[in-house]
Parts: C-alpha cells; structure tokens; sequence
C-alpha cells in the first residue's frame, strides 16, 4: 500500500533528528512522511473533527510525538509522552517535546545561534534557522502545544493509569521496539507486542485508535482483535486497532 494522504515528498529537512531535535545513541529517528501518513490514517479511522489527546507509551526520545505536534498542531489537543526509562529517554523526550512549548524553539535557536558564534560552525547556524522556521509554523497553527511526560511501564495497566492521568488519549501512535537499536526492557518484556497493546487498551477509552509501526511486512496477529486498518510502506508495517477490540483480544501469555 502506497501512500494516500502524503503523496508528495515535502523537505522535511528541518525537523532531521539531531539539528534541532535533539538525539542521542540508541534513540532512533522515525522517517517524518510515514509518521504523517500514519496519524492521519489514525484521525480517519477515529473520525471527527475535535483535536486529539495523542500519546506515544513507548516515546524513547519523544521524537515521533514532536515531530506530528508540529506538523498537525491543528488537529492535536494535547501531546503525552511516557517510557519505561525515566533517565535517559524521558530526559530526551522533555527537552523535544518541550520545544512546542511556549517560547521552546525560539529558545533553541538562541542556543544554536550562541553556539554557531562560539564555535563557527555553519551547521548550527543552519539548525538555528531552522528552529526559527519551525517555531513560525508552529504559531501560525495555534501556538504552544501542552504536554506531559511520565514514566510508565508499558505492560502495566496500572502504571499506564497512572502516566495517563485524566488525559484520556483518544489517539495513539507509536513505533515500537525493533530489537535492533531498541529492545523492550522491564520485568513484563516476555508479553511483547500483544501484551503491549492490550495493556494500553486497557487504560484507554474505547473508542480510541491505537497505531502500532513495526519493522517487518506486517504486524503480528493480536489474538482474535482484527485491525480497522493496515498499511505497509517500505521496510515498516502498521496496524490500527481501535480500543474495544483489544480489550476482546484475550490476555497475553505471561
């Protein structure tokens, strides 16, 4: 399946991981056009209009969750991030999803701006720009962006309670670990894909979209649940399941 609703190739050179996203080893970027595609597939199977509560429980560096809060700030109510690893990966994922925030990106072009002064570097006066470009276009589509960031296991209904916190997702987009770069961790990590899923549709309402990215040609089947819609672009699949369903899906093997 191609693509339906990014079908021409924008320069998405200003949201590159490590210019003014912030990256780190070990903390993959996602390609931006099939984050997009993604979540607007997701908006369609939720239907509405209403701006979402999105959230990503498998954030790592946030990447993926700032990426869309700047290109579809318009359909994005609030942003909520949560991870198991509340050191590294939540550091990073505040300091990108705290660049929606207000005055966050003119506040890293400042620093870049600094830091091309200090250095000569013409590269972060180039990330330094972008951050300027970035933070116009978040404006002209509503401004600051809310958000959270919280430590949750992925596989524990109760924590992912706790991490969602009266937020009520209505949407969720996340790129779940490949066992490349990234591997699932924690006590529960035996549960693996199905666990994942059915302990986060646990917490959600249920008619919330959940959006899971594999690499592979498909996502595994989920017990008896039956996706609303699946897509495979490149060497990643996807897979969108609405809540309810997971929740009839049957428990994952512990």
């Amino acid at each position: 399946m191609g693509y339906r609703y990014e079908t021409t190739r924008d320069d998405y050179g200003d949201l590159a991981s490590g210019a003014v996203l912030r990256s780190a080893p070990g903390f993959p970027a996602f390609p931006v056009r099939l984050a997009s595609e993604v979540f607007q597939h997701a908006l369609d199977v939720r239907g509405g209009t209403d701006p979402v509560v999105l959230w990503d429980p498998c954030c790592g560096s946030g990447y993926l969750l700032t990426v869309l809060g700047i290109l579809h700030r318009r359909s994005i109510a609030r942003l909520l991030a949560s991870d198991i690893d509340a050191d590294a990966a939540l550091t990073l994922a505040a300091a990108n999803v705290g660049l929606l925030a207000e005055g966050g990106l003119a506040a890293r072009a400042a620093e870049l701006t600094e830091r091309a002064r200090r250095f000569d570097k013409p590269g972060y006066a180039e990330a330094a720009a972008a951050a300027g470009r970035l933070s116009r276009r978040l404006e002209a589509a509503g401004g600051p962006l809310p958000y959270a960031v919280r430590q949750a296991d992925v596989f524990d209904p109760t924590a992912l309670a706790s991490a969602v916190g009266g937020s009520e997702p209505d949407l969720v987009v996340t790129d779940v670990p490949y066992g490349e770069q990234t591997e699932w961790t924690g006590g529960h990590a035996g549960r693996g894909l199905h666990g994942m899923l059915t302990a986060v549709a646990s917490v959600l309402r249920p008619a919330a979209v959940i959006a899971v990215i594999v690499r592979g040609r498909r996502v595994p089947p989920i017990g008896a649940a039956r996706p609303r819609r699946k897509l495979r672009v490149g060497t990643r699949a996807a897979a969108l399941f609405v809540a309810a369903d997971l929740n009839d899906a049957g428990p994952a093997h512990p």
